[in-house]
């Protein structure tokens, strides 16, 4: 496993490097203090797998680093390590492409299980952000109430067995075209699942969804509770 540190300041490079060694696999660390040498470093060494990003960089912000990651190096994970905690970051790096979002509060326990999370194929979503949600649905009627009231298990949907097989590699943080490699579908008709998850959900993008059903509870598989 090779991964890139982003941050500038020392204090956190050396802290991550002590934690990310607990990992039980061989982990070649590289690190960067600002954007433009963390994108220079992901170009110059293509084994990368995965970067770990702060947000509030010196020359360029993190999500501008995140947008260019994702468009010049899809094939690079990205997990979001970084003082912000405010909803409106979370989701923003989530829909730059973001398979985490880890607050620099959190414990270096939480950290390691995202990070494992991440490579196992899921996405980590911190738990404030889900329970901001949970509680924002309790008072108002949101996209998310209106699922939260009314939907108790993936089949109340109404979704297909293959679109709930979708929705399961979309909680992976699969794109279209790995959704479309996986299930032997034409990316026409994956993208036609999606839309209808997110019309089921009553979400707008890929974000809300994930946020969503993580917040509902929901056992996975999801198809086991849905005949085919």
């Amino acid at each position: 496993m090779n991964i890139l540190v982003v941050d500038d300041h020392f204090l956190i490079r050396d802290a991550l490097r002590d934690w990310l060694k607990r990992l039980n696999r061989d982990v070649t660390i590289l690190e960067a203090t600002d954007g433009h040498q963390a994108l220079e470093l992901v170009s110059k060494h293509t084994e990368i797998q995965l970067v770990v990003l702060e947000l509030n960089l010196p020359g360029r912000d993190g999500f501008s680093v995140l947008d260019e990651l994702r468009e010049h190096h899809p094939t690079v994970s990205v997990v979001v390590l970084s003082a912000r905690q405010d909803p409106d970051s979370v989701a923003r790096a989530f829909d730059l492409g973001a398979l985490g979002f880890i607050p620099k509060s959190e414990r270096p326990e939480v950290l390691l299980s995202a990070l494992e999370l991440v490579f196992a194929g899921g996405t980590y979503i911190p738990s404030q952000l889900l329970l901001s949600e949970v509680h924002a649905s309790s008072k108002a009627e949101t996209p998310f109430a209106a699922v939260g009231t009314r939907t108790r298990k993936p089949a109340d949907l109404g979704l297909t067995g293959r679109q709930l097989d979708v929705l399961e590699l979309m909680m992976k943080g699969k794109s279209n075209k790995a959704i479309c490699r996986e299930l032997n579908r034409a990316e026409p008709t994956v993208k036609n699942h999606v839309t209808a998850i997110l019309k089921a959900l009553k979400v707008m993008n890929r974000t809300e969804a994930v946020i969503t059903v993580s917040s509902l509870g929901w056992e996975r598989p999801l198809v086991q509770s849905h005949a085919r």
